[in-house]
């Protein structure tokens, strides 16, 4: 919610409160039994417990109005680590102990191949300035990824072919090309041939690292997947909004959740789940044991899904529809209805579409990255009309990080089921299945043996 004023900076200004209150009377005590001395000694005191008070309550006051600015005007930066969110932890237990025992103990099922063929978000554009490098983590591979001094965006292999060094660790940009640390080799960033060795007059033809396709929109950077190395076969959708400077960004939610990629869009074809784990009102929190309290029951959310895929050439995508209505102790509140137009392209990238009458209108990012076969990175961007209070669309991605962290308990508990248990209404979920599996190819890596390499 952003940066909170730090305890450092809090008590310099209260020790500055009170070197003012001893060092803005000048002249020696008085000593011995000077009637007059006494009083100006005692006048004094007064003066200086009043001036310490005002200063205590002008930094009250400082603090409030950073925490009203920050609620008003900042975007909401809600970044949750990956042991946060989604597991129980017992009495007794340490919050890492809990969570790397679930994981161990987990059975995963059979899975489908792991890394679906796609685009990926790598990063938020803002988060990556000219000249910069960032050593970063997807779909089982370390990449560099850097913005040229021309002001592009390039991802690439970390690991450079020389002696193994990362380009991202300690590497830096020249001109568009990335340069190793360990003897500085340059690789151009737009096909990640090497542009120049120093010590060497002749550049070999076969130096180059591999770079991945990548393109940039949205206000954020993506890079296209594909396990036979095919080039890419639809391109990330653009929302113009953004490109011209209607829907501005603020604020996004990261998570980590444990579970198969495919299980993360498939809530959107599971209406039942619905009805069932998203009816609590928000105020019921997170942690499933509670949501369903008697206290929180006289707030309940109501929601009317359907799902369905697009027909050629959109094929990849798949749209959901969801119309949201809030009961306040049974009442219907009309002016909170929501109708959401969820558009999925690939396996990882869903732009959620609102408009209301009164709250305006935007778009969140719901980007799904594989960092590991049974990890995955979520985030949620939200990019909203510039002339609504940024407090409406922090409240609309709160609102949405607090249903989705419920899911998230579910998804780092529970095992893959390839032939699931079905009645005549649940049979989108297979209608999904069947439109997921085109993003899987004969080569697409499957998951050989599970062995945990993330403790934390």
């Amino acid at each position: 919610m952003g940066q909170a004023v730090s305890g450092g900076r809090v008590a310099a200004v209260l020790g500055l409160a009170v070197s003012v209150m001893f060092v803005s009377h000048g002249g020696p005590l008085v000593d011995g039994d000077d009637s007059r001395g006494l009083s100006w000694v005692s006048s004094g005191l007064q003066d200086a417990a009043g001036r310490t008070t005002l200063c205590l309550c002008a930094v009250a006051c400082l603090l409030v109005l950073g925490w009203l600015y920050r609620l008003l005007f900042s975007p909401l930066e809600l970044l949750r680590t990956p042991d946060q969110v989604g597991y129980i932890v017992p009495e007794g237990r340490s919050r890492a102990e809990a969570v790397n025992e679930a994981r161990r103990r987990r059975k995963t099922g059979e899975l489908p191949p792991v890394y679906p063929n796609g685009w990926y978000r790598v990063l938020d554009s803002h988060l990556l300035l000219r000249g910069e490098v960032r050593s970063l983590m997807l779909l089982g591979q370390q990449v560099a990824v850097f913005r040229g001094q021309e002001g592009k965006a390039y991802v690439l292999d970390a690991y450079c072919p020389h002696l193994g060094a990362n380009l991202a660790v300690g590497g830096r940009v020249v001109g568009n090309c990335l340069e190793c640390p360990f003897h500085g080799w340059q690789f151009k960033g737009s096909d990640g041939k090497c542009a120049k060795i120093p010590y060497t007059d002749k550049v070999p033809d076969f130096a180059r690292v591999r770079r991945w396709p990548s393109l940039e929109m949205n206000g954020q950077i993506y890079v296209w997947f594909h396990c036979d190395g095919e080039e890419p076969q639809w391109e990330v959708p653009e929302q113009p909004e953004i490109t011209r400077g209607e829907w501005v960004y603020k604020g996004r939610t990261e998570h980590y959740v444990s579970a198969h990629i495919q299980e993360i869009p498939e809530n959107a074809a599971d209406i039942a789940h619905l009805g069932h784990l998203h009816q609590p009102g928000m105020i019921g929190g997170v942690d499933l044991r509670y949501t369903k309290s008697k206290a929180w029951q006289f707030m309940q959310h109501d929601w009317k899904v359907e799902w369905h895929p697009e027909p050629e050439p959109h094929s990849h995508c798949s749209q959901m529809l969801v119309k949201h209505a809030m009961h306040l102790f049974g009442v219907h509140c009309s002016l909170l209805d929501v109708s959401v137009v969820a558009r999925q392209t690939g396996p990882g990238v869903v732009f959620i579409r609102f408009d209301h009458r009164f709250l305006g209108s935007g778009v969140i990012m719901h980007c799904v990255t594989p960092l590991e076969p049974l990890l995955q990175l979520v985030t949620h961007t939200i990019f909203y009309q510039a002339s609504i209070p940024t407090f409406v669309p922090k409240f609309i991605l709160m609102s949405e990080c607090i249903q989705f962290e419920r899911d998230v308990m579910v998804w780092n508990n529970k095992k893959y089921n390839p032939s699931p248990m079905l009645v005549k209404e649940d049979s989108a979920i297979l209608k999904h299945r069947r439109w997921f599996s085109q993003f899987y190819s004969e080569n697409s890596p499957r998951l050989q043996y599970h062995r945990d390499s993330m403790d934390f």
